[in-house]
Protein backbone atom coordinates (compact mmCIF):
# COMPACT_ATOMS: atom_id res chain seq x y z
CA UNK A 1 0.00 0.00 0.00
CA UNK A 2 2.82 2.86 0.74
CA UNK A 3 4.78 1.11 -2.17
CA UNK A 4 1.92 2.04 -4.25
CA UNK A 5 1.18 5.41 -3.00
CA UNK A 6 5.21 6.62 -2.97
CA UNK A 7 5.00 4.98 -6.80
CA UNK A 8 1.84 7.50 -7.29
CA UNK A 9 3.10 10.67 -6.07
CA UNK A 10 6.46 9.97 -7.82
CA UNK A 11 4.29 9.88 -11.32
CA UNK A 12 2.28 12.70 -10.13
CA UNK A 13 5.70 14.86 -9.54
CA UNK A 14 7.27 13.02 -13.20
CA UNK A 15 4.19 14.78 -14.89
CA UNK A 16 4.47 18.05 -13.21
CA UNK A 17 8.06 18.81 -13.95
CA UNK A 18 8.15 16.99 -17.34
CA UNK A 19 4.09 16.56 -18.23
CA UNK A 20 2.71 13.93 -20.89
CA UNK A 21 4.52 15.41 -23.60
CA UNK A 22 7.49 17.19 -22.33
CA UNK A 23 6.15 20.69 -23.82
CA UNK A 24 3.92 20.37 -20.95
CA UNK A 25 6.05 20.80 -18.36
CA UNK A 26 6.98 22.79 -15.63
CA UNK A 27 10.81 21.98 -16.92
CA UNK A 28 10.14 22.80 -20.05
CA UNK A 29 8.32 26.24 -19.86
CA UNK A 30 11.35 27.07 -17.15
CA UNK A 31 13.60 26.60 -20.27
CA UNK A 32 11.39 28.41 -22.23
CA UNK A 33 10.88 31.44 -19.74
CA UNK A 34 15.28 31.25 -19.45
CA UNK A 35 15.83 32.00 -22.73
CA UNK A 36 13.12 34.69 -23.37
CA UNK A 37 14.58 36.50 -20.25
CA UNK A 38 17.83 35.90 -21.69
CA UNK A 39 17.50 37.29 -24.89
CA UNK A 40 14.59 39.86 -23.65
CA UNK A 41 17.91 41.65 -21.69
CA UNK A 42 20.36 41.22 -24.81
CA UNK A 43 18.24 43.78 -27.10
CA UNK A 44 16.41 45.73 -23.72
CA UNK A 45 20.06 46.34 -22.36
CA UNK A 46 21.21 49.12 -25.09
CA UNK A 47 17.86 50.73 -25.02
CA UNK A 48 17.92 50.85 -21.46
CA UNK A 49 21.23 52.04 -21.07
CA UNK A 50 20.33 55.03 -23.53
CA UNK A 51 16.86 55.76 -21.31
CA UNK A 52 19.16 55.67 -18.28
CA UNK A 53 22.36 57.34 -19.49
CA UNK A 54 20.29 60.03 -21.36
CA UNK A 55 19.05 61.88 -18.14
CA UNK A 56 21.97 62.53 -16.25
CA UNK A 57 24.42 64.97 -15.69
CA UNK A 58 28.48 65.03 -16.88
CA UNK A 59 29.50 64.41 -13.25
CA UNK A 60 26.90 61.38 -13.30
CA UNK A 61 28.60 59.95 -16.55
CA UNK A 62 31.88 60.27 -15.45
CA UNK A 63 31.49 58.73 -11.61
CA UNK A 64 31.75 55.16 -11.88
CA UNK A 65 29.45 54.59 -8.62
CA UNK A 66 26.62 56.11 -10.53
CA UNK A 67 25.60 53.17 -13.25
CA UNK A 68 21.59 52.62 -13.62
CA UNK A 69 19.93 55.34 -11.01
CA UNK A 70 21.05 59.44 -12.01
CA UNK A 71 21.62 61.53 -8.85
CA UNK A 72 19.28 64.36 -10.38
CA UNK A 73 17.04 63.99 -13.69
CA UNK A 74 18.68 65.95 -16.19
CA UNK A 75 16.01 67.26 -18.41
CA UNK A 76 17.93 69.76 -20.45
CA UNK A 77 19.47 66.94 -21.96
CA UNK A 78 16.40 66.22 -24.09
CA UNK A 79 15.44 70.13 -24.55
CA UNK A 80 19.39 70.51 -26.19
CA UNK A 81 18.99 67.66 -28.08
CA UNK A 82 15.61 68.38 -29.11
CA UNK A 83 16.53 72.09 -30.21
CA UNK A 84 19.58 70.80 -31.83
CA UNK A 85 17.77 68.20 -34.04
CA UNK A 86 14.43 70.57 -34.67
CA UNK A 87 12.41 67.95 -33.99
CA UNK A 88 9.65 69.79 -35.34
CA UNK A 89 10.34 70.04 -39.14
CA UNK A 90 12.70 67.23 -38.91
CA UNK A 91 10.05 65.01 -37.97
CA UNK A 92 7.81 65.68 -40.11
CA UNK A 93 9.53 65.91 -43.16
CA UNK A 94 11.29 62.37 -42.19
CA UNK A 95 8.16 61.22 -42.09
CA UNK A 96 6.42 62.35 -45.28
CA UNK A 97 9.62 61.30 -46.74
CA UNK A 98 9.15 57.92 -45.47
CA UNK A 99 5.62 57.18 -45.57
CA UNK A 100 5.71 58.12 -49.53
CA UNK A 101 8.80 55.18 -50.52
CA UNK A 102 7.21 52.92 -48.04
CA UNK A 103 3.32 53.32 -49.53
CA UNK A 104 5.03 53.03 -52.72
CA UNK A 105 7.68 50.29 -52.11
CA UNK A 106 4.56 47.85 -50.75
CA UNK A 107 2.33 48.76 -53.76
CA UNK A 108 5.03 48.40 -56.37
CA UNK A 109 6.03 44.83 -54.20
CA UNK A 110 2.50 44.06 -54.53
CA UNK A 111 2.07 44.01 -58.33
CA UNK A 112 5.20 42.57 -58.82
CA UNK A 113 4.47 39.58 -56.60
CA UNK A 114 1.47 39.08 -57.67
CA UNK A 115 2.33 38.69 -61.48
CA UNK A 116 5.37 36.11 -60.30
CA UNK A 117 2.77 34.07 -58.23
CA UNK A 118 -0.14 33.97 -61.35
CA UNK A 119 1.36 34.25 -64.63
CA UNK A 120 4.00 31.88 -66.36
CA UNK A 121 6.28 34.13 -68.86
CA UNK A 122 9.62 33.09 -70.86
CA UNK A 123 12.47 33.47 -68.15
CA UNK A 124 10.37 33.56 -65.40
CA UNK A 125 12.56 31.42 -63.11
CA UNK A 126 15.82 32.71 -64.02
CA UNK A 127 14.23 36.40 -63.82
CA UNK A 128 13.04 35.43 -60.21
CA UNK A 129 16.53 34.57 -59.05
CA UNK A 130 18.06 37.41 -60.23
CA UNK A 131 15.50 39.59 -58.45
CA UNK A 132 16.49 37.35 -55.51
CA UNK A 133 20.12 38.35 -55.84
CA UNK A 134 19.42 41.95 -55.56
CA UNK A 135 19.37 41.24 -51.99
CA UNK A 136 22.17 39.08 -51.47
CA UNK A 137 24.75 41.58 -53.27
CA UNK A 138 25.64 44.70 -51.13
CA UNK A 139 24.79 48.09 -51.75
CA UNK A 140 28.34 49.24 -51.77
CA UNK A 141 29.13 46.50 -55.12
CA UNK A 142 26.28 48.67 -57.19
CA UNK A 143 26.49 52.18 -55.37
CA UNK A 144 29.13 53.52 -58.44
CA UNK A 145 26.66 52.19 -61.38
CA UNK A 146 23.86 53.78 -58.99
CA UNK A 147 25.52 56.80 -58.66
CA UNK A 148 25.89 57.69 -62.08
CA UNK A 149 22.57 57.07 -63.37
CA UNK A 150 20.96 59.13 -61.01
CA UNK A 151 23.48 61.74 -62.33
CA UNK A 152 22.55 61.42 -65.67
CA UNK A 153 19.17 61.94 -64.65
CA UNK A 154 19.56 64.87 -63.11
CA UNK A 155 18.07 63.40 -59.66
CA UNK A 156 21.12 62.77 -57.65
CA UNK A 157 21.06 64.41 -53.62
CA UNK A 158 17.07 64.61 -54.04
CA UNK A 159 14.22 62.28 -52.58
CA UNK A 160 13.52 61.76 -55.92
CA UNK A 161 16.97 59.37 -55.81
CA UNK A 162 15.28 57.03 -53.27
CA UNK A 163 11.66 57.48 -54.66
CA UNK A 164 11.72 56.33 -58.34
CA UNK A 165 14.37 53.21 -57.06
CA UNK A 166 11.14 52.29 -54.34
CA UNK A 167 8.52 53.08 -57.21
CA UNK A 168 10.29 50.99 -59.73
CA UNK A 169 10.40 47.74 -57.39
CA UNK A 170 14.36 48.53 -56.58
CA UNK A 171 14.18 49.85 -53.26
CA UNK A 172 15.57 49.37 -50.24
CA UNK A 173 15.03 45.40 -49.40
CA UNK A 174 12.70 45.52 -52.29
CA UNK A 175 13.10 41.65 -52.77
CA UNK A 176 12.18 40.37 -49.46
CA UNK A 177 9.21 42.41 -49.70
CA UNK A 178 8.57 40.85 -53.26
CA UNK A 179 8.72 37.19 -51.71
CA UNK A 180 6.41 37.88 -48.63
CA UNK A 181 3.93 38.83 -51.72
CA UNK A 182 4.61 36.12 -53.79
CA UNK A 183 4.54 33.83 -51.17
CA UNK A 184 1.23 34.75 -50.26
CA UNK A 185 -0.01 35.31 -53.20
CA UNK A 186 0.45 31.61 -54.52
CA UNK A 187 -2.01 30.30 -51.41
CA UNK A 188 -4.71 32.30 -53.14
CA UNK A 189 -6.75 28.90 -55.03
CA UNK A 190 -6.65 30.03 -58.61
CA UNK A 191 -10.74 29.40 -59.41
CA UNK A 192 -11.04 32.71 -57.86
CA UNK A 193 -9.63 34.46 -59.88
CA UNK A 194 -10.92 32.08 -62.75
CA UNK A 195 -14.54 32.81 -61.70
CA UNK A 196 -13.77 36.57 -61.54
CA UNK A 197 -12.87 36.43 -65.15
CA UNK A 198 -15.86 34.35 -66.16
CA UNK A 199 -17.92 37.08 -64.80
CA UNK A 200 -16.02 39.43 -67.10
CA UNK A 201 -13.35 41.13 -64.82
CA UNK A 202 -10.11 42.39 -65.74
CA UNK A 203 -6.81 41.10 -64.32
CA UNK A 204 -6.45 44.61 -62.48
CA UNK A 205 -10.13 44.16 -61.00
CA UNK A 206 -9.05 40.78 -59.94
CA UNK A 207 -5.79 42.21 -58.41
CA UNK A 208 -7.77 44.91 -56.74
CA UNK A 209 -10.95 43.65 -55.55
CA UNK A 210 -9.43 40.17 -54.18
CA UNK A 211 -6.54 39.60 -54.48
CA UNK A 212 -5.29 42.93 -52.52
CA UNK A 213 -7.76 42.58 -50.08
CA UNK A 214 -6.93 39.06 -49.00
CA UNK A 215 -3.34 40.46 -48.63
CA UNK A 216 -3.86 42.94 -45.84
CA UNK A 217 -1.42 40.74 -43.34
CA UNK A 218 0.72 40.78 -46.08
CA UNK A 219 0.72 44.58 -46.71
CA UNK A 220 0.98 45.62 -43.01
CA UNK A 221 4.15 43.61 -42.59
CA UNK A 222 5.79 45.08 -46.07
CA UNK A 223 4.94 48.60 -44.95
CA UNK A 224 5.81 48.38 -41.25
CA UNK A 225 9.63 46.62 -42.47
CA UNK A 226 9.95 48.89 -45.01
CA UNK A 227 9.19 52.40 -43.11
CA UNK A 228 11.49 50.91 -40.19
CA UNK A 229 13.69 50.15 -42.69
CA UNK A 230 14.06 52.96 -44.74
CA UNK A 231 13.84 55.22 -41.15
CA UNK A 232 16.86 53.96 -40.13
CA UNK A 233 18.89 53.99 -43.21
CA UNK A 234 21.49 56.12 -43.26
CA UNK A 235 23.90 55.41 -45.67
CA UNK A 236 22.04 55.26 -49.05
CA UNK A 237 19.99 58.22 -48.28
CA UNK A 238 22.80 59.63 -47.38
CA UNK A 239 24.98 59.11 -50.31
CA UNK A 240 21.98 59.79 -52.64
CA UNK A 241 19.44 61.59 -50.98
CA UNK A 242 21.57 64.18 -49.15
CA UNK A 243 22.97 64.20 -45.79
CA UNK A 244 20.23 65.87 -43.97
CA UNK A 245 16.98 64.17 -45.05
CA UNK A 246 15.87 62.51 -42.13
CA UNK A 247 16.48 62.27 -38.37
CA UNK A 248 19.10 59.50 -38.19
CA UNK A 249 21.14 61.32 -40.65
CA UNK A 250 21.50 64.64 -38.55
CA UNK A 251 22.60 62.07 -36.07
CA UNK A 252 25.53 61.32 -37.55
CA UNK A 253 25.93 65.58 -37.78
CA UNK A 254 24.95 66.18 -34.38
CA UNK A 255 28.18 67.48 -33.02
CA UNK A 256 29.02 69.95 -35.51
CA UNK A 257 24.87 71.32 -35.15
CA UNK A 258 25.54 71.32 -31.41
CA UNK A 259 28.57 73.66 -31.75
CA UNK A 260 27.11 75.95 -34.36
CA UNK A 261 24.01 76.10 -32.00
CA UNK A 262 25.54 76.48 -28.98
CA UNK A 263 29.15 78.31 -29.35
CA UNK A 264 31.45 78.21 -26.55
CA UNK A 265 31.25 80.36 -23.34
CA UNK A 266 27.45 80.26 -23.78
CA UNK A 267 25.04 77.99 -21.48
CA UNK A 268 24.92 74.23 -22.24
CA UNK A 269 28.01 74.67 -24.61
CA UNK A 270 29.60 71.33 -22.94
CA UNK A 271 28.65 68.64 -25.38
CA UNK A 272 28.52 65.38 -23.26
CA UNK A 273 27.29 61.46 -23.57
CA UNK A 274 24.07 62.30 -22.46
CA UNK A 275 22.98 64.60 -24.85
CA UNK A 276 23.75 62.32 -27.51
CA UNK A 277 21.96 59.57 -26.22
CA UNK A 278 18.86 61.76 -25.61
CA UNK A 279 19.38 62.49 -29.63
CA UNK A 280 19.28 59.07 -29.91
CA UNK A 281 16.35 58.25 -27.88
CA UNK A 282 14.58 61.43 -30.05
CA UNK A 283 14.94 59.79 -32.72
CA UNK A 284 14.19 56.05 -32.44
CA UNK A 285 11.22 57.26 -30.36
CA UNK A 286 8.46 57.03 -33.21
CA UNK A 287 9.42 53.38 -34.01
CA UNK A 288 9.08 52.54 -30.56
CA UNK A 289 5.47 53.94 -30.36
CA UNK A 290 4.49 52.47 -33.99
CA UNK A 291 5.55 49.00 -31.89
CA UNK A 292 4.03 49.34 -29.19
CA UNK A 293 0.66 50.71 -30.46
CA UNK A 294 0.97 48.31 -33.54
CA UNK A 295 1.88 45.38 -31.68
CA UNK A 296 -0.74 42.94 -32.08
CA UNK A 297 -1.35 43.81 -35.43
CA UNK A 298 2.06 43.10 -36.33
CA UNK A 299 2.69 40.03 -34.81
CA UNK A 300 -0.94 38.51 -36.06
CA UNK A 301 0.46 39.85 -39.72
CA UNK A 302 3.47 37.76 -39.41
CA UNK A 303 1.28 34.70 -37.98
CA UNK A 304 -1.03 34.87 -41.26
CA UNK A 305 1.52 35.79 -43.59
CA UNK A 306 3.71 32.61 -42.91
CA UNK A 307 7.00 34.50 -42.10
CA UNK A 308 9.38 32.22 -40.05
CA UNK A 309 13.10 32.40 -39.19
CA UNK A 310 14.06 29.84 -41.19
Amino acid sequence: MISNMSQGRKQKIHRILFGMNFVDGLFYKLIIYILLISFSYIYLYPLLYMLTNSLMGSSDIINDGVKWIPTKLYLTNYKQAWKVLDIKKSFMSTTFYVLKVSVLITFTSAITGYGFARFNFPFKKTLFILMLATFILPSQITMTSTMVIMRKLGIISTQKAMIYPAFLGQGISSAIYILIFYQFFKTIPQVLGESAEIDGASEFRIFRTIALPLAIPSIVVVFLFSFVWYWNETYLTGLMAGSNLTLPLKILTFKSSYEALFPPGTPGAALNEAVVLAANMLVILPLLIIYFVGQKQFTESIDRTGITGE
